[in-house]
């Protein structure tokens, strides 16, 4: 259920959220352009009492919400949500784009992809220090020391990061070094680890499973925002289906879909969703023109030695090119840098 605030006087709203935890449920405040609404989440069952509330002369009136994921959809926030990470902006018009490689596997390597990512205009730093990988024999990751280059590397070259927390015990320290917290694939219903990204209160990039449907993908974000972090960033990443000629299928018009349902800002990762990088740059547009809020693209200064994804990892100069390419879509699209 949603109340909706007539009022959005502090003490009005106050007194609507303890009535509304008096009665046993998690009350959100949203402060939106227009009107001010205060979300009840909680036991299903019972929910007419919350009804109760529209004696108060604060209150205009209250609204069951229909849709599954309560706090991800437009019925309660009808404004786009703008997302923050490390001062760049996500959402609302602001188009982001983070690059790295897929593992951070030295300094040198690190320092070498920042630089250039830096200088083509990415505005988010990506390196994997904790790696979920499909073989237990395949590359791990550099886990607490990777963390540390990544951070050092985003300081030096005045870009936040991005990195992925695999299990709940490893999101405090991920929170500690990175500016968001990346949930991978193989995680988007890793209940605890949702729970406990969303009570790190750091901006979360939450990316779709490759065998999850839209529905099942916004449920996973209300994990995350029913723990009070609204600061979340949805990713399409490809979705597995018989194809074989690509790693995944990229479902692209998840991206207008998403929108129509969800306030949460959109991105698209080519990489995965390709598995080659010689497509990248053309499904990197398609995101575009689809009014994605960002990509998430991997870069490495020489791929066939990566450690990692080289085969859909871009060098720096093709990435510079990506840039030139996405930029008048930009402009046609209203969006800006962000």
């Amino acid at each position: 259920m949603i109340i909706v605030m007539s009022s959005s006087n502090r003490d009005d709203v106050n007194h609507v959220v303890t009535r509304v935890e008096e009665l046993g449920y998690k009350a959100h405040v949203i402060y939106g352009v227009e009107r001010t609404v205060v979300a009840a989440v909680g036991d299903e069952r019972g929910k007419e009492r919350l009804t109760s509330l529209e004696a108060l002369p604060y209150v205009e009136q209250v609204i069951r919400v229909l849709k599954p994921f309560k706090l991800a959809g437009r019925e309660v926030k009808k404004e786009d949500t703008v997302v923050t990470c490390g001062g760049t902006k996500i959402g609302g018009g602001h188009f982001c784009v983070m690059a790295g490689p897929c593992s951070v596997e030295s300094e040198e390597q690190m320092f070498g992809t920042a630089r250039a990512v830096k200088d083509a205009g990415a505005n988010v730093l990506r390196g994997g220090a904790f790696k979920p990988r499909t073989s237990p024999y395949s590359f791990q990751g550099m886990e607490l020391e990777g963390l540390r280059i990544l951070r050092k590397a985003g300081k030096t070259f005045e870009i936040p990061i991005i990195t992925e927390a695999t299990t709940p015990e490893q999101v405090p320290v991920v929170a500690q070094y990175a500016d968001m917290i990346q949930i991978g694939a193989r995680n988007m219903q890793n209940y605890g680890l949702l729970r406990a990204a969303g009570k790190a209160q750091k901006p979360v990039l939450l990316k779709r499973g490759m065998m999850c449907t839209i529905n099942e993908f916004l449920m996973s974000a209300e994990y995350i925002l029913s723990e009070g972090n609204p600061n979340v960033v949805l990713c399409e990443r490809g979705i597995r289906t018989f194809e074989t000629e690509t790693r995944n299928t990229l479902d692209i018009q998840a991206v207008p879909v998403i929108k129509l349902h969800s306030h949460l800002p959109v991105i698209v990762d080519p990489s995965h969703a390709a598995g080659r990088w010689d497509i990248v740059i053309p499904m990197a547009c398609a995101a575009v023109a689809a009014g994605a809020d960002g990509i998430i693209v991997e870069v490495h200064e020489h791929p066939e030695l990566a450690l990692s994804d080289g085969q859909q990892s871009l060098r720096p100069s093709k990435f510079g090119k990506l840039m030139e390419t996405i930029l008048p879509l930009l402009n046609v699209m209203g969006k800006v840098s962000g």
